[in-house]
């Protein structure tokens, strides 16, 4: 990792801050554009430094929902002081984040070899990419049924249930392909949250799983050989990028519904397998 160039440094960068959000998972690309770069992608300072990039895509989740990060902050803090302010929407939302945080840092901390190691093959990013959009298809199905049926819920009426049944199914986004954002904004639906309140937990749950991730990487990974000048350049990168995903992913959810993803992901995936079948690229 040590011959790592200023311009793969960006290229990563842009791949972190373009996928990270977007429900076609930031791991699966980023293994495949390693893997074009040249770079050994299960070794161990390749995934440090995956994980460590991600630390500029969560500084433009904490700056693009600053208000929201001091409002929910202040209902729970509130509301532990003063039994009153427990019906707050803000309080409840506050606990459903911070319980659906604790589920995948359980599970990536005890299964970080096997995350690491055995699951950074591309033909598991392929056959991720594929099976999890039948999910996101499903989900989009179900979503829809709510809406004509009108029951579909807003942001003020999540519960620590909902935050608990996202935080089990982000577990799965721990396997490359799956995508993080793709498991935990369906995972909304299919509790009948409306797609932007989804997308919006989905940015909140986002924030402890990925600074946990990255902070473990940068503190137990040699990092000797990453380069500073290459990591501040893809953590900048991976930033701005980052923010204006960010903006642009909720006001396409708005009015528009993950399918457009689905195809990408399935076209995607084809593509990689198709690939590795053929020889033109390895799996690790």
């Amino acid at each position: 990792m040590s011959d790592l160039s200023y311009p793969a440094a960006v290229i990563l960068g842009v791949v972190e801050g373009l996928t990270e959000y977007l429900p076609v998972s930031s791991t699966g690309h980023l293994t495949v554009t390693e893997k074009l770069l040249g770079l050994q992608v299960d070794a161990p300072a390749v995934t440090a430094y995956t994980a460590l990039i991600q630390l500029g895509a969560i500084a433009a989740t904490l700056l693009y929902f600053w208000r929201d990060i001091v409002r929910l902050s202040s209902a729970w803090f509130g509301g532990l002081r003063s039994p009153e302010k427990q019906t707050d929407p803000d309080y409840q939302v506050a606990w459903a984040v911070i319980i659906g945080s604790i589920p995948v840092a359980l599970v990536g901390f005890a299964l970080r070899k096997v995350i690491t190691g055995p699951l950074r093959s591309l033909w598991v990013v392929a056959v991720a990419l594929i099976l999890w959009s039948v999910v996101m298809v499903l989900a989009e199905t179900r979503h829809a049924k709510l809406v004509r049926d009108g029951v579909e819920r807003g942001e003020s009426t999540v519960t620590w249930k909902d935050g608990l049944v996202i935080g089990l199914v982000q577990c799965l986004s721990l396997i490359p392909g799956v995508s993080r954002s793709g498991a935990t904004i369906s995972a909304g639906l299919f509790r009948g949250i409306d797609r932007v309140a989804a997308t919006r937990l989905s940015f909140f749950m986002a924030i402890p799983a990925l600074t946990a991730a990255g902070l473990y990487e940068t503190a137990t990974t040699n990092m000797s050989g990453l380069g500073i000048g290459q990591m501040g350049v893809g953590i900048v990168v991976a930033f701005g990028v980052a923010y204006a995903s960010i903006a642009w992913l909720l006001r396409f959810v708005a009015t528009n519904s993950l399918k457009s993803f689905v195809v990408y992901r399935v076209v995607f995936g084809v593509l990689i397998a198709a690939a590795l079948g053929a020889g033109l690229i390895s799996a690790t």
